[in-house]
């Protein structure tokens, strides 16, 4: 299953470590990351793969990120790949 896992807020140290924990602690391995930081704005996208199939373990995933988003106050968002294009595509 491919995942596309956004985050958003102000930067601060270990984000990227935590989101990084929480993925290897799921087998979910990262394929790419985008990452900018614009006037302390922190912004990720990774394009994930996970061998976990299902609803309940992208659930299970998703609830681990929104508590550490609340943690380190940024907002964490895991999606299936193509739900995301989906959503997002023009035209």
């Amino acid at each position: 299953m491919k995942l596309v896992i956004t985050v958003l807020g102000v930067d601060r140290v270990g984000i990227i470590a935590g989101v990084s924990g929480i993925l290897a602690s799921n087998n979910v391995n990262i394929l790419s990351i985008s990452q900018t930081i614009l006037d302390g704005i922190f912004n990720m996208v990774m394009m994930c793969e996970s061998e976990a199939e299902g609803t309940q373990s992208l659930v299970a995933l998703q609830n681990e990120l929104k508590a550490l988003g609340e943690e380190l106050g940024v907002q964490i968002q895991a999606q299936h790949a193509d739900i995301f294009l989906s959503m997002h595509r023009i035209g």
